[in-house]
């Protein structure tokens, strides 16, 4: 797609141009680099239609075969797209290459496990629980599935919910965020070139506004709504669907703790500490926003990783040397800024970091690491998630403390913990109240294995053999043996 091609949206099988005219912008030049269809409320409405209409009147529900063959032939139109994607996503949301190049290729093992998912997990339960009474239980898909997906990987989190929810038999209406236009109009490519996919299995949907969401929450005929964000647009969601009762799958916010005990290989720690701060530009729900140190080695952690995160080369996401590209836009920069500003005021200032100044990046969103100290946990810089390069440096004295400590925020998404004592690993591990759990790393995900949050950080999980079932309703049989006379 070259930048003077307008991105469009996707209903039904066909390309739709009903809706605003809006630019897509780099941000870290802060330039348009192309021009997309903003869909709004009558194209929300015509696409959960088109899904409607594939739902109830053709077989897909009811045909995993093909199913599982969309999925394949899916993951390789992505598979095909790799480049195109990480260099146009590169360009809207300002991650480095290597990011966008592993957000896409994941994307295709994640389709091809729900691919796989969909031919295997289609089987229920069978028993005679008393003598002449037979049941049997089958899975069956809930009907329109509305996915909404974020800005800061439209990709895979687009992929980790429409995977399970095309493998259970759902038909779909996505609706896709602004500043990846371009991004979501290649996605839509890739789903117009999969064969096997019936028109209106799929409807995609960008959307600059506030218009779209709504609907889809809303909507008595979306059956089951997924949706990766914010937890305060999480709970705005849950009140909106209420009237509807439809089934919901919440990724929400995080507030990542990484705990390092004093027998950690500070070696090893510190740049996974500063990865943790910085990969994807800090906008991240996994984020590890808080450094938790054990007392006797915090003033030696305390200086490597200042110094560390200080070195950070921040630049343009284009520029191979870059370690820290640009925030999503200006607005984040003066919103990330403001939170710390306002957190001089009860933390220790370590490292301030901030706008950058430098004329050469002065068009762009860049925004250097910080690092402040904080002993309190009721302040908003522990308890409300930031999303930005911001860690807070927090000191505990033993795993009793550390525990306290890491829980003491109503987010539960995921943790990591540095230590060569397996014992302790598991002994903390089962304390922590969070659904993803790192030992001696961070980052690491799998399509063979559930990611979903605890407490104000979700509801239900999304890849692994679960996933699936957020989309599916469990229909039980009962049957009676008639007795022979």
């Amino acid at each position: 797609m070259s930048d003077n091609t307008l991105a469009r949206n996707l209903i039904g099988g066909e390309w739709s141009e009903s809706g605003s005219v809006q630019e897509s912008v780099n941000p870290s030049t802060g330039e348009a680099v192309g021009t997309y269809v903003s869909a709004g409320h009558a194209e929300a409405e015509a696409a959960i239609a088109s899904a409607r209409t594939a739902f109830d009147t053709t077989g897909w529900s009811r045909d995993p075969a093909l199913r599982s063959r969309a999925l394949f032939e899916l993951a390789d139109r992505i598979a095909e797209r790799i480049p195109a994607l990480s260099r146009t996503l590169t360009r809207e949301n300002g991650k480095r290459l290597d990011e966008t190049a592993w957000e896409a290729a994941i994307s295709v093992d994640w389709l091809r496990y729900s691919a796989a998912s969909a031919l295997t997990q289609v089987a229920g339960r069978a028993a005679e629980p008393t003598p002449g009474q037979y049941f049997y239980s089958s899975p069956e898909a809930m009907g329109v599935a509305g996915i909404i997906s974020p800005w800061n990987s439209p990709i895979c989190l687009t992929v980790r919910a429409l995977g399970p929810a095309i493998g259970a038999g759902c038909t779909t209406v996505v609706k896709l965020p602004g500043q990846t236009a371009l991004t979501n109009s290649l996605l839509a490519e890739a789903v117009a070139a999969t064969e096997s996919l019936p028109p209106g299995v799929v409807n995609l949907l960008t959307e600059a506004g506030n218009e779209v969401a709504p609907a889809l929450v809303a909507s008595a005929d979306v059956d089951v709504l997924s949706y990766t964000g914010s937890t305060h647009v999480g709970r705005l969601i849950a009140a909106a669907a209420a009237p509807t009762l439809k089934r919901l799958n919440l990724e929400l916010g995080g507030k990542t703790p990484l705990i390092v005990f004093e027998d950690a290989d500070l070696d090893t720690v510190v740049p996974q500490l500063v990865t943790a701060s910085i990969l994807m530009n800090g906008q991240f729900c996994c984020t590890g926003s808080r450094v938790l140190v054990q007392r006797s080695i915090a003033d030696e952690l305390r200086t490597r990783l200042a110094a560390a995160l200080v070195a950070v080369k921040v630049g343009p996401a284009e520029d191979p040397s870059t370690q820290l590209g640009p925030l999503i836009d200006r607005a984040a920069v003066a919103r990330v800024d403001s939170i710390v500003e306002e957190a001089s005021s009860y933390a220790k200032v370590i490292v301030r970091g901030g706008p950058v100044t430098d004329p050469a990046l002065a068009s762009g969103a860049f925004f250097r690491p910080v690092l402040l100290e904080v002993d309190r946990l009721d302040v908003p810089l522990v308890q409300q998630e930031v999303f930005g390069p911001v860690q807070t440096f927090e000191i505990f004295e033993d795993e009793t403390d550390a525990i306290q400590r890491a829980n003491a925020t109503d987010f539960g998404l995921a943790a990591a913990l540095y230590t060569h004592d397996d014992f302790r690993a598991r002994r903390v591990g089962r304390e922590l109240r969070f659904g993803g759990m790192w030992v001696n790393t961070w980052g690491s995900m799998s399509e063979h294995f559930e990611q979903g949050g605890f407490k104000q950080s979700g509801i239900g999980v999304l890849c692994g053999p679960s996933a699936i079932g957020e989309f599916q309703n469990i229909k039980t049989y009962a049957t009676a043996v008639p007795r022979q006379h």
